[in-house]
């Protein structure tokens, strides 16, 4: 099986890397990584492929060069993101549209490219990585909120339309995970306030997505849903 994942080189995106390729075959596309996606490639074995996944050529391009090394693809899990908390005021359109392009135009550009070495095999599966704040919203994060729920709707609109052609279309939304881009937004006060109100006692971890990623991946009787990753949060 061949798997690609957008955002490798993240916390949640090396994960996931890392958990499929101990079964698998591993693409992954980054963005601006370079020395993490050596190590990546270094130690797991994977392949890695830079390209800004809002450029539609770029993808294309990258469709061709995964093609051409892997033959097949057999997975897309689109994980690349970002994130920023401003209140909703103080969001320019620059914000809104950066959002906007990497959330989901980036999805609609991977899925969009690599979609047709899945359906003319008739099997795959897509996972899309959401967020428990496009289940519920957060505040000072509208702008982020409102994209990860339009991951969601993008999910369960793609299922239904490609269920027929044997391909899965699923979504992750995790909790707070312990990573690097939600560290830079939390102090110790915040993280232990959330810790309080998760009923698991503890933050998740990239890995607890990982691990729900690889189950949709292989479960080809589950479409069109949205799997919480929170520990309870909600």
């Amino acid at each position: 099986m061949a798997v690609v994942i957008t955002g490798g080189t993240g916390a949640i995106g090396s994960a996931i890397a890392e958990t499929f390729s101990k079964k698998y075959d591993v693409a992954v596309i980054y963005r601006s990584a370079d020395e993490k996606a050596r190590e990546l490639a270094d130690r797991l074995g994977c392949r890695c492929y830079k390209a800004d996944i809002t450029s539609r050529e770029q993808v294309d391009e990258v469709t061709d060069r995964i093609i051409s090394d892997f033959g097949k693809v057999d997975v897309i899990i689109n994980n690349a993101g970002i994130s920023q908390i401003k209140m909703f005021c103080d969001i320019t359109e620059l914000d809104w549209y950066n959002m906007i392009d990497v959330h989901l135009t980036g999805a609609f550009n991977v899925t969009q490219s690599l979609l047709p070495y899945l359906v003319s095999r008739k099997k795959g599966s897509i996972i899309n990585v959401s967020s428990v704040w496009g289940v519920h919203g957060a505040s000072c994060e509208v702008h982020y909120s409102t994209v990860k729920a339009g991951l969601i709707g993008f999910t369960k609109a793609l299922a239904k339309e490609l269920a027929p052609s044997g391909i899965t279309v699923n979504c992750i939304a995790p909790g707070v995970i312990d990573s690097p881009m939600n560290n830079q937004h939390l102090s110790e006060e915040d993280i232990k306030e959330l810790i309080e109100q998760t009923p698991v006692g503890r933050l998740g971890t990239p890995y607890d997505v990982a691990k729900a990623a690889l189950y949709l991946a292989e479960a080809d009787f589950v479409t069109g849903q949205v799997i919480g990753v929170d520990g309870g949060f909600y």
